[in-house]
């Protein structure tokens, strides 16, 4: 059995991942659904960043998690590479610091976030080094290279 924590994370992640994708949405109006997902604005990016941070400092990583990948959602859609990649440590951190609190949190997705920021090009030096140094202690965790 999954903890309701884990499966939260998941759910978060893979409801946020499919509402990044604009493909995910194709349809929806006609089905009389409401848009849950923030238009893209310098708004939308700091009041993302804002709760982050807040959720982080609070303890509560999961709505971290949240915020971080809505922030990440917001950077890709102003064309900020430098951004994304730091919105994707910081969830991946987020990831981090739940399995630091329950081992049983899978750690696959904080290195697909890791990896994925590590392959942009415009990654500043110092985020570069610290997703190289968390994705270092993801693959430890999970115990191979996969």
């Amino acid at each position: 059995m999954i903890p309701m924590r884990t499966a939260l994370a998941i759910g978060l992640i893979l409801a946020l991942t499919a509402a990044a994708r604009p493909e995910a949405s194709v349809g929806q109006e006609s089905i009389g659904a409401t848009p849950s997902v923030q238009p893209v604005s310098w708004d939308g990016w700091l009041a993302a960043k804002a709760n982050a941070e807040k959720r982080d400092a609070d303890g509560d990583f999961v709505g971290a998690l949240q915020y971080y990948l809505e922030y990440t959602r917001q950077a890709e859609g102003l064309n900020s590479p430098a951004r994304v990649a730091w919105g994707k440590n910081n969830a991946a951190y987020m990831i981090i610091k739940m399995h630091r609190q329950d081992p049983t949190v899978d750690l696959t997705p904080a290195k697909k976030l890791l990896e994925e920021g590590l392959a942009l090009p415009e990654a500043t030096e110092d985020c570069r080094q610290i997703m190289a140094k968390n994705l270092e202690h993801v693959k430890a965790a999970l115990g191979t290279d996969r």
